[in-house]
């Protein structure tokens, strides 16, 4: 029975993979679609279908803050297992809501559900925790980042297609999909996490700034945590802004735009899939840490100063390197905390990335507004990208500092 054990585990990773890709396309398959459902169902007004769709992603964001901390959580009480497959069956549910919904407010609860359904990448994250070596968990956590990529580049146009033959259609085709990693998972999927490493469950805890406090338990946990944080709002100027920034500034049409979103998503995944382990074997964390928070500066400034959308498809491989620091980030962070507490952690990180992604889109989108309204409208627009990279630069300043002990001094390794 023991010999079976390893085996199962190494058919987990894949599950956990294609559990994280469906988590993305939970979010992105529905973009081409649900702008024309909302649409439709506040009668054709295209700015009241803006404004309700605002609330829709609004919403959604904030159940991800809301409720990752807690998933993670109810995973150091109850074991991964069993947190990821009804995790992954409430959003199959889920779904099926949303495409027999008769109405606006019948969606929008669909969607809110979705936020709280797909919190499930922090008990993913922690599940890998589990199983993994620290010394592979760069690679693994880049793995996962790899399924984020895929479901970037893969989600909009797979809604597209389903989407112009029915709009309905992808929330079947996301329904089908879900459950049917629910019936895999129950062959595959084996518990993670022992009985004698589970910790009582506590809504102190558990609510968002509970599971924050954690955060602020260690030094080196505070101030990465910080840098974490930079990040994710630094990344939300990319869906949030570039589409708006290249159909204003270099004159692109919706092919241009979808033919460089899909570069930038190709770049991910081979740095993601296939680099991240070599590279961060060669630095080590700490130092990929830094040397990725450089590429990601570095890639942002190339976008804001380029004059021409040749020389911004240059900053596509540089921005790309950006994707080794996060998985170095995770890596340290897993190492400073107990196995009990690995889902907990976790889940605070899902409420930082959910965090920013409720101040970012504001925040980049008024920079842009005010950027191309004044004098030097053209040669400003790239403020939002230039304010991005200055945000990593604060990430590399606050990460370096928070991991100078570990510099001189091992960070004990309690998670075995």
């Amino acid at each position: 029975m023991n010999s079976r054990v390893p085996a199962r585990r190494n058919a987990a990773i894949p599950f956990i993979f294609v559990t994280v890709l469906i988590d993305m396309l939970a979010f992105s398959i529905i973009i081409p679609v649900l702008p024309v459902l909302v649409q439709d169902f506040v009668g054709g007004s295209a700015a009241r279908a803006a404004e309700v769709y605002g609330l829709f992603g609004t919403a959604w964001a904030l159940m991800q803050f809301v409720f990752a901390p807690v998933q993670g959580s109810l995973s150091d009480r109850f074991g991964r297992r069993a947190v990821i497959l009804i995790s992954c069956a409430g959003l199959g549910l889920d779904f099926i809501l949303m495409a027999l919904a008769p109405n606006l407010w019948w969606l929008l609860l669909g969607r809110v559900i979705s936020g709280i359904t797909a919190a499930s990448f922090s008990t993913a994250s922690a599940y890998i925790a589990d199983i993994t070596p620290p010394e592979q968990r760069a690679a693994r956590f880049g793995l996962m980042g790899a399924a984020f990529g895929i479901g970037f580049v893969v989600g909009p146009a797979l809604g597209g297609l389903l989407g112009s033959i029915s709009p309905r259609l992808p929330f079947w085709a996301s329904a089908v999909m879900a459950l049917a990693n629910v019936t895999w998972g129950l062959f595959v999927l084996p518990e993670s996490l022992p009985a004698d490493r589970r910790a009582p469950f506590s809504w102190k805890s558990a609510h968002p700034l509970g599971a924050l406090r954690l955060l602020r338990s260690h030094p080196v946990l505070a101030g990465l945590a910080s840098a974490y944080f930079l990040m994710n709002l630094a990344h939300v100027v990319l869906p949030s802004t570039t589409v708006l920034y290249m159909r204003y500034r270099y004159g692109w049409d919706t092919r241009a735009v979808g033919i460089l979103l899909a570069g930038v998503g190709f770049s991910a995944l081979i740095v993601q899939g296939a680099l991240v382990k070599p590279l961060v074997g060669w630095l080590k964390e700490r130092r990929a840490l830094a040397v990725g928070l450089a590429f990601g500066a570095a890639g942002f400034a190339i976008y804001g100063l380029a004059p021409t959308g040749a020389l911004f498809w240059l900053g596509v491989p540089v921005m790309a390197l950006w994707g080794i620091a996060t998985p170095s980030l995770q890596t340290i962070m897993t190492r400073l905390v107990s196995p009990t507490e690995q889902g907990r952690l976790q889940g605070a990180l899902s409420s930082l990335v959910s965090l920013a992604s409720l101040v970012g889109p504001t925040m980049f989108t008024q920079t842009f507004a005010v950027a191309i309204g004044g004098r030097y409208a053209e040669s400003a627009a790239g403020a939002p990208f230039l304010l991005s990279s200055a945000l990593i630069l604060a990430a590399i300043v606050l990460a370096r500092r928070a991991t100078r002990p570990l510099e001189e001094v091992t960070a004990p390794e309690r998670a075995v």
